[in-house]
């Protein structure tokens, strides 16, 4: 992974506004959601709409749990990473307080999903997130909440764990 200043340095390019439409910059190439240079990875590509953020995704053969069936693992990935891209909407990074994933029906390795995800609600450095994963029939495979804590870009350079009191 490319050292934290030289990663830190394109977040001015990230956390901006962005037109409606627009993709969104992966949060870095290594990054297990979006990173284009992770070949474990998701490759997710998000982009603005309205308020929110959307994506189309195909999970593959790496991502199976269950013959055919992708790994609820994976699903929760692509969730929290869509999350990611709202706070570039946001203006300000945060981390995963909490994820919440309902999952409703299978989601089938190689069809395409379609996710939205939106922030419901702030309080404080809080920040209450939402999103669907829609079947190509239209059918909701999974939905989910989380919480996010904002927080300063000094705590992507601390070592250790760092407090997520909020």
């Amino acid at each position: 992974m490319a050292d934290m200043p030289a990663l830190l340095a394109t977040w001015e390019q990230k956390f901006r506004p962005h037109p409606d439409g627009a993709e969104l910059p992966a949060h870095h190439d290594h990054c297990l959601g979006c990173g284009p240079d992770n070949p474990h990875g998701h490759r997710l590509q998000a982009r603005r709409q309205g308020d929110g953020v959307a994506a189309s995704h195909a999970f593959d053969e790496r991502h199976v749990g269950a013959p055919g069936i992708v790994h609820g693992g994976a699903v929760a990935t692509v969730i929290d990473d869509l999350y990611g891209f709202l706070l570039y909407l946001v203006g300000t990074p945060a981390v995963t307080r909490q994820l919440t994933v309902d999952y409703l029906a299978p989601a089938l390795i190689g069809a395409t999903y379609h996710l939205e995800a939106s922030v419901t609600g702030r309080e404080g450095r809080k920040l209450f997130v939402a999103a669907t994963l829609t079947a190509p029939d239209g059918r909701s495979v999974a939905t989910s909440t989380a919480v996010f804590v904002t927080v300063g870009v000094d705590h992507f350079g601390r070592r250790g764990v760092p407090s997520l009191d909020a």
